[in-house]
């Protein structure tokens, strides 16, 4: 009757660790992770630091630094003008291939204030071995200064089923705002046009976009990022049939209006999950965000999940995989002189 018993707990334990979802591994500390491209038999997604961090995996669980976009001390000459003091920090970037390169929208800014940009970089290729390996810098795409409704940082790009590019961007101030890209250039298609605000909320960031079945996704952060394990983050969504809106949540609230159905939120370790990173192979088959780990003291690090969609078309997290530990990185001192 023991051996039987042995026997039996022991498969149970063997089913439980085969059905749970490995622990990410490698370089997986990551803040405003961007969509994750595929290039060969290689991942590729960028995040927040200085000259743009960049990661890779072969399997979406080992994860390994890459250099960044933009040398540690080389920041473009056009930011200066738009962000005075602008010390090389980029955040939240998001990554598109288009037109036989990878287009790499970031922002430049500074904590608390609205002087603020979003650039654009390309590469041929995102294997740094590869004789193409060449960033080019193609300037701001927008920018946003005190008197503008929004704050020109956290840019998402969606490629729709018609071939047309629409950026996301904003945080807090007045909220999300959208507006369409020139699909050869990247650029603004009208460079006068007004950028249409499709969300809304007293603390609001962080906005990405994908499409499913006729259905237009908007995904954001309310809540405060960037506190550690008191941070508030949690992920929302809304959807509309068009890309400009209105989206509305599963009890028909406008997100203008702050509405929006809860997809992720704090849950011990995980706190204050963020920044809605979709495989671009699939983007509705699963993405990426980042998290402040309870058990190391809130570092931020990657977390990946699969969409699971109900018989409605409303999305929910699934299979959520978070990192494991990792060595806290330690602070320089300044040597005596």
């Amino acid at each position: 009757m023991r051996i039987a018993a042995v026997v039996v707990l022991t498969v149970v334990a063997a089913a439980r660790l085969e059905a749970e979802p490995p622990l990410l591994t490698g370089d997986v500390m990551t803040h405003d992770p961007s969509s994750i491209v595929k290039q060969g038999d290689q991942h590729y997604l960028f995040h927040t630091g200085r000259g743009i961090g960049l990661k890779s995996s072969r399997d979406l669980v080992e994860w390994t630094q890459q250099r960044g976009v933009f040398d540690r001390d080389a920041t473009p000459d056009w930011i200066e003008k738009h962000v005075p003091g602008f010390r090389g920090h980029y955040w939240a970037p998001d990554v598109v291939f288009a037109d036989g390169r990878y287009r790499v929208y970031y922002s430049a800014s500074r904590f608390g204030q609205q002087a603020s940009a979003i650039g654009l970089a390309t590469n041929e290729t995102l294997d740094a071995q590869s004789p193409n390996y060449a960033w080019r810098d193609d300037g701001a795409v927008v920018t946003s200064t005190p008197d503008a409704p929004y704050n020109a940082i956290d840019p998402s790009v969606l490629i729709d089923d018609q071939g047309r590019h629409w950026m996301t961007f904003g945080s807090f101030w007045k909220g999300i705002y959208l507006f369409e890209l020139d699909a050869k250039t990247g650029l603004p298609a009208d460079p006068n046009a007004a950028p249409t605000r499709v969300a809304s909320a007293t603390e609001i960031e962080a906005p990405t976009l994908i499409q499913r079945d006729g259905w237009f996704y908007l995904f954001v952060n309310h809540g405060l990022c960037c506190r550690g394990v008191e941070s508030t983050y949690r992920i929302l969504v809304g959807r509309s049939r068009t890309p400009t809106g209105p989206y509305l949540d599963r009890d028909g609230r406008d997100l203008v209006d702050g509405g929006g159905t809860l997809l992720l939120d704090s849950q011990s370790p995980r706190i204050g999950p963020g920044h809605v990173a979709p495989f671009a192979w699939a983007p509705a088959q699963g993405f990426g965000f980042h998290y402040y780990d309870a058990n190391q003291r809130g570092l931020s690090k990657l977390g990946l999940a699969d969409w699971q969609w109900s018989e409605d078309g409303w999305p929910t997290a699934a299979d959520v995989r978070l990192a494991g530990e990792v060595e806290r990185p330690r602070r320089r001192r300044r040597q005596a002189e």
